[in-house]
């Protein structure tokens, strides 16, 4: 499919054309605050991007993507589940505790 000129078409040109035609390229650019993208749901519920890829992958939070590897959309409603306000949370860093592990900085 070519443009009106008979352009081939770029991510410029399709840009170009949604900002020309205020047509958004996904639910949660509109900010009307029903959809989020991943990292506005994390500062919503207070926790890391990769807490909600969790919740995601467990099929907890569900998501609407346009096309696979498409940026998540995540309904804002979603988040007040019960699921998600349950999901178990991270043990904390995954460090391993040494006490016979001599330290870089000893003199500090």
């Amino acid at each position: 499919m070519q443009t009106g000129h008979g352009k081939t078409w770029t991510a410029r040109r399709v840009g170009s054309l949604r900002t020309v035609h205020k047509i958004q390229g996904y639910r949660s650019a509109e900010k009307s605050g029903e959809w989020l993208t991943l990292t506005e749901a994390a500062k919503k519920l207070g926790v890391s991007p990769h807490r909600i890829r969790r919740l995601i992958k467990a099929g907890v939070l569900p998501t609407e993507q346009v096309m696979p590897d498409a940026p998540h959309q995540i309904r804002a409603a979603d988040l007040e589940s019960a699921q998600v306000t349950s999901f178990p949370r991270d043990r904390g860093p995954c460090r391993i505790k040494d006490d016979g592990q001599m330290s870089l900085f000893s003199a500090i």
